[in-house]
């Protein structure tokens, strides 16, 4: 199942503090970055398939998720009109594990 199949409206704030908890831990795997993230497994990886379609991450042989140039681009960009049109950027706080 791709995340067409389920939805074609991601939560914004969603694909940020994927992108966020990336940012700070340049690679992760699914099970770290769900429970860093405060997302269920199952809808992560939805999220993780259209971050993916869209060039914003890669996940390796190891099943790592990484961070790509485009993704890291897309959430300055995203945040940089939050703060503008929103004029607040919250998050939950991030759980990262070492």
């Amino acid at each position: 199942m791709n995340y067409k199949e389920t939805s074609s409206k991601p939560d914004l704030y969603v694909i940020a503090r994927i992108i966020k908890a990336l940012k700070e831990k340049n690679r992760m795997n699914k099970t770290a970055l769900a429970t860093s993230t405060g997302l269920a497994y199952d809808k992560l990886v939805k999220y993780l398939a259209w971050m993916s379609a869209k060039g914003f991450i890669v996940v390796d042989e190891n099943g790592l998720v990484i961070l790509t140039k485009d993704g890291a681009e897309a959430y300055d960009e995203l945040v940089s009109w939050i703060m503008k049109y929103v004029g607040q950027l919250k998050f939950p706080r991030l759980r990262l594990r070492t």
